[in-house]
C-alpha cells in the first residue's frame, strides 16, 4: 500500500513506523483496542461524502478499555472516546490540542502532520508538513505540539478513525468573547472549540465559515491513492 501512494504522490509518503514519525509521536502497543476496533466496524458508517465526527460516544467508553487508557496513557485525567470517519482527500487545515490524541486506525489512512512552532505571526507555509501512512489496527499517539486535523482516506470508501483526547476537546466554546480586546496574545485568535486550535486554507471553506484563521499559505494540495 505504502508504495502505492507514494507512486502516485508528488509529496514523500513516510510510515509511523519510520524514525521520521518521533518528533510527532509515537506508536501505542500493549493496549487492546479489538473491541473498540469491532464496535467501528459494526456500528458506524461513512458518509457518503465529507467526514463525520463525533467528540464522545458512550458506547465506546463504556468498553473496558476505556479506564485503561485513561488512567495508562492520561495518568488518570478525565478523557473522550469517538470516532472520524469520512472520505476526505485534502491537507488545507491544521488544527492542535493542549494534550495528546489518540488515533486507532480502523482502516488504513493518511495523516499530514506538522508542528507548533512551524506557526509564525498565525501562518503555516504548505511545504512544512509531513504525510504518514497509518495502517489498519495500528494505535498512535500524537503529541500536543503536534499539528494534524482529519485522517485522508487511501482507498474509495474512505476511512475510520477512533479519537481519543481529554475530555471535552471539540465541543462548543462558550468564553471566547471573555478573550475579544482583553487577551493579545496571538493565539487566542486560532482557538475555535474547547481545546482545539486551528488554521486554514482560504478555500477550506467550512472551517472558514466557523470563524478560523486563514492561516495556511500556499497550494491547496489533494493526496492521491
Amino acid at each position: 500500500m505504502i508504495e502505492r501512494l507514494r507512486a502516485v504522490n508528488d509529496v514523500k509518503i513516510y510510515s509511523v513506523f519510520d524514525d521520521e514519525f518521533k518528533p510527532y509521536g509515537r506508536v501505542v502497543k500493549g493496549y487492546d483496542f479489538s473491541p473498540l476496533i469491532e464496535y467501528m466496524r459494526e456500528n458506524t458508517t461513512v458518509p457518503s461524502e465529507g467526514n463525520v465526527y463525533f467528540a464522545s460516544v458512550s458506547d465506546m467508553e463504556n468498553s473496558e478499555i476505556f479506564g485503561k487508557v485513561r488512567d495508562g496513557l492520561y495518568g488518570g485525567m478525565p478523557i473522550q472516546i469517538g470516532y472520524c470517519n469520512g472520505r476526505n482527500s485534502t491537507y488545507n487545515g491544521f488544527e492542535y490540542h493542549k494534550g495528546s490524541e489518540i488515533n486507532v486506525a480502523v482502516t488504513d489512512f493518511m495523516l499530514v502532520l506538522g508542528h507548533t512552532w512551524q506557526i509564525e505571526d498565525n501562518k503555516f507555509y504548505v511545504g512544512g508538513e509531513k504525510v504518514f501512512y497509518v495502517p489498519e489496527g495500528t494505535a498512535i499517539e500524537m503529541y500536543q505540539t503536534t499539528l494534524h486535523l482529519s485522517p485522508c482516506k487511501v482507498r474509495d470508501d474512505g476511512f475510520k478513525d477512533i479519537v481519543i483526547l481529554p475530555r471535552g476537546t471539540n465541543t462548543p466554546l462558550e468564553n471566547k468573547h471573555v478573550l475579544d480586546g482583553v487577551c493579545h496574545d496571538k493565539e487566542s485568535e486560532l482557538l475555535l472549540q474547547k481545546n482545539k486550535w486551528v488554521i486554514a486554507h482560504k478555500d477550506r471553506e467550512p472551517l472558514i465559515r466557523q470563524g478560523a484563521v486563514a492561516g495556511l499559505i500556499g497550494e491547496n494540495k489533494k493526496l492521491n491513492y
